[in-house]
């Protein structure tokens, strides 16, 4: 591949080392393709409140696809420039195939919000067992819960696989909704349908006048897939899920090896 007029990256497992910090070695590299004039875009699962720490790390990034593809956000003047949710209806729909096929599973969703209530906000049901140590989500009972609209709804059943809980629910929803994981200990995240990291990066890109085969794209989980299939050269993390290696033109490094560093090292 010649040198990418665009470089795209997920955030954990990608970017992020164990520690949640970027290394020196990939943040050098990475003010090297800002110093380029090539747009660095993070592509994450993340909701948006959730980017300014990591931009923080790597001063002169602006764009971001958040949500899996669901939300727009410019980093620098913090602000959403697109959305596509999932109406109240389809969250109802949504649930009830859950609790046909899943049904000890609880519920959360991210919502995008107005200034009362800050740019996001995730609301899970009471019974809700988060994945990530030390979050304690806001409570609403599910009927509540259900009845705004969302950009991405979570289904947790941590005695379960992530795998397994898609093997299950994915033949019930059908192409209704976008369903996939980025963590693989029993959570679900569900976007509206035709919603991927490929769609979001997509918009940015196209704003920027750049083709997909002028696209590098790094990744390490189902949710990174659809990028890195339509990037025009996409990259695993050493570290990724074994269907990410699958779908990936290449192999790198684990995120705490500077995965991302030594691919970028070639062009910048």
């Amino acid at each position: 591949m010649q040198a990418p007029r665009l470089v795209a990256t997920d955030v954990d497992g990608t970017l992020l080392g164990a520690d949640h910090r970027i290394s020196d070695r990939t943040a050098a590299a990475v003010g090297r393709v800002l110093a380029a004039g090539v747009p660095f875009v993070l592509v994450t699962g993340r909701p948006p409140r959730w980017v300014p720490p990591v931009v923080r790390q790597v001063p002169g990034v602006r764009e971001a696809v958040c949500a899996n593809g669901a939300v727009l956000y410019d980093a620098a003047d913090d602000r959403v420039t697109g959305s596509r949710t999932l109406s109240a209806e389809q969250l109802r729909v949504l649930a009830e195939a859950v609790v046909e096929v899943l049904p000890t599973a609880t519920l959360g969703v991210e919502r995008l919000g107005g200034p009362e209530d800050g740019m996001a906000a995730f609301v899970a049901e009471p019974e809700y067992e988060h994945a990530w140590p030390g979050a304690s989500p806001p409570l609403e009972e599910r009927v509540v819960l259900l009845g705004r609209p969302a950009v991405k709804l979570l289904i947790r059943v941590p005695e379960m696989s992530s795998d397994a809980m898609l093997a299950a629910l994915a033949p019930r929803v059908g192409d209704t909704v976008d369903l996939t994981f980025s963590h693989p200990g029993g959570l679900l995240e569900a976007a509206p349908a035709g919603v991927s990291k490929a769609t979001g990066l997509a918009e940015v890109a196209t704003r920027y006048g750049i083709a997909p085969d002028e696209v590098v794209a790094f990744g390490d989980m189902p949710n990174d897939i659809a990028m890195l299939r339509w990037a025009g050269h996409g990259v695993a993390m050493g570290n990724s899920h074994p269907t990410v290696h699958v779908a990936a033109d290449e192999t790198t490094a684990t995120n705490v090896e500077d995965g991302l560093a030594l691919v970028l090292e070639r062009w910048f």
